[in-house]
């Protein structure tokens, strides 16, 4: 087994994968994680620089010909605006779970 990140995994990379995640935020809370994030490391970086370069991604992505971004019919949603990591993390577990079982003791 194995766990992939990406925006077209679901869809292109493994759509056979027995368990499918779409984890989502709307654009302004991500930018507002993000800007978080860059801001320990690069005091310069402002949240509409951040916010205006995850729109073009999201954009870009989503338009792009060859493995658009999109959510996989199958996936569970998880939409984290109002949750925390650990609620996140709780959330895909119980899913992955729910699809392909506990792990196996030994």
């Amino acid at each position: 087994g194995a766990v992939l990140d990406g925006r077209d995994i679901a869809t292109v990379v493994r759509p056979d994968a027995q368990a499918k995640l779409f984890i989502d935020a709307a654009v302004e809370i991500r930018a507002q994680r993000r800007f978080a994030e860059l801001r320990l490391g690069d005091a310069r970086c402002t949240y509409a620089a951040v916010e205006r370069d995850l729109r073009n991604r999201d954009a870009r992505d989503a338009a792009r010909a060859v493995a658009p971004m999109a959510m996989a019919q199958d996936a569970f949603a998880i939409q984290t605006d109002a949750l925390d990591a650990d609620a996140v993390f709780a959330a895909a577990l119980s899913f992955v779970r729910s699809r392909i079982g506990p792990p196996l003791s030994g």
